[in-house]
């Protein structure tokens, strides 16, 4: 019982057929990606605002290789990719993890194709990747707002100095 968490974190297929099921089904689905290195309480608000938006929340997560393609420094992520997925997977809020390799995910999100697409504040709509792809099908693109002050980078800041 204490491992159910962890069948949330799926392959690509999986989470397209849980996201048609859904739709099928009459339910909003929400996607969001990121990397989630060190959560903090600012992703679970996040994410529990994501989740807020529809009925069913699918988090991309960039891979560890996919990470380290981002420039966010040398020692990144901090945290290996399966216990990222399976910290993200254990929220509430988290109804499906899957882990992309891409650069972007652009091409996760057009194999989810969610209803709702969000990213956090330091993301305009204009620049989030896929947002085309969810307009053009009708769907919403939305940036929430970020909390002030929690942030990996600014945790990692901290921890460093």
């Amino acid at each position: 019982m204490e491992q159910d968490h962890r069948r949330k974190i799926v392959d690509w297929n999986r989470a397209a057929a849980a996201a048609a099921a859904a739709r099928a089904a009459g339910r909003r689905v929400v996607f969001t990606n990121g990397c989630f290195d060190l959560l903090h309480a600012g992703h679970v608000r996040y994410l529990a605002q994501a989740r807020d938006l529809g009925d069913m929340l699918v988090v991309g997560l960039n891979s560890d290789d996919s990470v380290r393609s981002l420039g966010k420094g040398e020692d990144r992520p901090l945290v290996p990719e399966a216990q990222r997925a399976e910290v993200l997977a254990a929220l509430a809020a988290v109804d499906r993890v899957v882990i992309f390799d891409q650069p972007t995910p652009r091409e996760l999100i057009e194999t989810i194709a969610p209803d709702v697409l969000v990213k956090g504040g330091d993301w305009p709509v204009e620049r989030i990747v896929g947002a085309e792809v969810v307009q053009a099908a009708g769907g919403r693109v939305l940036s929430l707002p970020l909390v002030p002050g929690l942030s990996t980078s600014e945790l990692l800041r901290r921890i460093r100095s």
